[in-house]
């Protein structure tokens, strides 16, 4: 409609009011001058369309079990709701995506801020917003506010976004500088600042709340500028069907209240891995613990796992909670997804005999998996970091470390090698791609930790009810270990 009148304002009216509507067919993206649904009959014939993407936690990478992260959840969303195929191509970094989205289509999807204007390209409503935020070096004192960036060895993305928060900040103070890489991606910043290599550095708030824990030596700082809108790419020129498409599936998606909770999912948790205290693990331990401990017996003998070590693993995914759900969708007391319970034979993953039966076998089966080369506990934890990252992931990072002059078959050198999985310069290399290779050490850190405790309570335990059985004529002081007398 609105196309319609510009035209016969073109036709009909005066040079100035054919000037004016120029300016508005230059000005609103929903106008084009070509059939309005050319694109998406494109992709509908083709049968699938091609996403341009970046392989970060925020965006799309191999997780767990399979393919996630917030963008990649959307896409794949929205390739439904049109009824065709997802064709990803998540080897950008936020400088190639406009480029690739102008020459090829469809659709740039890669944490892209919203800068209307940008030519060649028309941007869909916004997502969410995003936050630049000031990370710094645990150590560096006074970085309270803007002023204090000043001659600090500063970086950000090129392209990402912040560094039009940097801009806006330069022009009140001049002599602010910083350096922008078309290489990195954000884990790699913060391993620069974590390291010493930066003071600090600019990114989007939600990226660090995904990526603080393994970099516990950098600082959250403030916030800078006005928050961005993340949105999606199209190339303009080729008619506004798709255009309109993705802005209805993403009001919907709002309206529904599912947008929400997508970023609830993925953005709205990011202690998944925190370390228990000794505290609150005891009480969880005298509160929940006995319920499941004869489950716990059975499964460990029918797979050949001490028990407590499943009791450990269980802990760390669900804190026994049989109801658990996790950010990603995985349920249960040993938080199985629907794939892995299938594959297990698991019909009820919140039952806790089926999860802990079907937790223990998977384990078993995937420690079974790996190489007869690796032996002992390296075998052990590596089993243990797979459940948590995938065998896929863990095979990378075992070529990581031989790359690296290591040994692929030693935890320690795997343990090295797993965190550089988020690095472009690594993962790049490996058949998997990105993954939080930081997790999984954290991950079999903190399970190794709860066996230990598990294994000091069940002693001490074993011991009062020892004492508690000594016959009442024996001398209770017979127990104690003498102590002679200081001369």
């Amino acid at each position: 409609m609105l196309t319609l009148i510009c035209r016969h304002f073109v036709r009909r009216a005066s040079a100035y009011y054919a000037l004016i509507a120029i300016t508005l067919l230059v000005m609103v993206p929903t106008l084009s001058l070509v059939p309005p649904g050319e694109h998406l009959a494109r992709i509908s014939a083709k049968d699938f369309i091609t996403v341009h993407t970046r392989n970060t936690p925020t965006t799309y990478y191999e997780g767990r079990h399979g393919p996630t992260g917030f963008e990649y959840e959307l896409m794949h969303r929205f390739a439904d709701y049109l009824g065709v195929s997802l064709n990803l191509d998540a080897s950008h970094h936020p400088e190639s995506v406009l480029p690739a989205v102008r020459e090829n289509g469809d659709i740039g999807a890669a944490a892209l801020p919203l800068l209307p204007g940008t030519p060649g390209i028309h941007y869909t409503r916004p997502i969410i917003q995003m936050q630049p935020l000031v990370v710094y070096r645990r150590g560096l004192n006074g970085i309270q506010a803007a002023g204090d960036l000043v001659g600090l060895e500063l970086a950000t993305l090129s392209e990402a976004g912040t560094g039009e928060a940097l801009r806006d900040l330069q022009r009140q103070y001049p002599e602010l500088s910083w350096k922008e890489s078309h290489e990195l991606e954000v884990a790699e910043l913060l391993s620069r600042v974590e390291d010493g290599t930066l003071d600090a550095a600019v990114i989007f708030e939600h990226q660090f709340r995904l990526n603080r824990l393994f970099f516990p030596n950098v600082e959250r700082g403030f916030t800078l500028g006005d928050p961005l809108s993340m949105a999606w790419a199209l190339p303009s020129g080729r008619g506004l069907g798709l255009l309109e498409a993705a802005n209805r599936f993403l009001r919907d998606l709002h309206e529904s209240g599912t947008l929400d909770r997508l970023v609830s999912r993925y953005f709205g948790h990011d202690d998944y891995l925190e370390y228990v205290g000794t505290r609150t693990f005891l009480e969880h331990l005298d509160e929940r613990l006995h319920r499941y401990t004869d489950l716990f017996k059975q499964s460990a003998k029918e797979t050949g796992f001490d028990w407590q070590l499943l009791a450990a693993v269980g802990y760390q995914e669900s804190h026994w909670d049989p109801e658990a759900v996790s950010p990603t969708g995985v349920r249960g007391l040993m938080m199985l997804t629907n794939p892995t319970a299938s594959e297990m034979g698991i019909s009820n993953r919140r039952d806790a005999a089926q999860s802990i039966d079907g937790g223990a076998r998977y384990l078993r089966s995937i420690k079974d998996r790996l190489p007869d080369s690796i032996t002992g506990d390296d075998r052990l934890y590596m089993a243990m970091a797979s459940y948590n990252v995938g065998l896929g992931h863990l095979y990378d990072a075992r070529k990581i470390a031989e790359m690296r002059g290591g040994d692929p078959d030693s935890w320690a050198d795997v343990r090295v090698a797993l965190p550089l999985l988020q690095q472009r310069e690594w993962h790049s290399q490996t058949r998997h791609g990105y993954a939080r290779g930081g997790e999984p050490v954290i991950y079999v850190r903190n399970i190794r930790r709860y066996y230990e405790m598990i294994q000091y309570v069940e002693r001490s335990r074993q011991q009062f009810f020892q004492l508690e059985q000594t016959p009442v004529n024996e001398d209770p002081l017979l127990l104690f270990d003498l102590v002679p007398p200081l001369n």
